[in-house]
């Protein structure tokens, strides 16, 4: 493996981030908003399941006393 010196290891890093293509502000925000999005909605269906499972529980304890 060759090894290369500090000066060239700055400059294959300054190269690289040249590529880097950042996101528009109005992407940032669309891809911002449906992480929100998709967190409610997971958080809603498993508030749902947690909720079927403890009313099921319940009555399963019920029907053992």
């Amino acid at each position: 493996m060759a090894k290369t010196t500090p000066l060239e290891f700055v400059r294959q890093v300054q190269a690289e981030t040249k590529k880097v293509v950042w996101p528009t502000r109005r992407e940032t925000l669309t891809t911002g908003l449906m992480v929100v999005i998709m967190t409610v909605i997971l958080g809603l269906f498993f508030f749902v399941i947690d909720t079927s499972f403890e009313a099921v529980i319940a009555l399963l304890l019920s029907l053992a006393k």
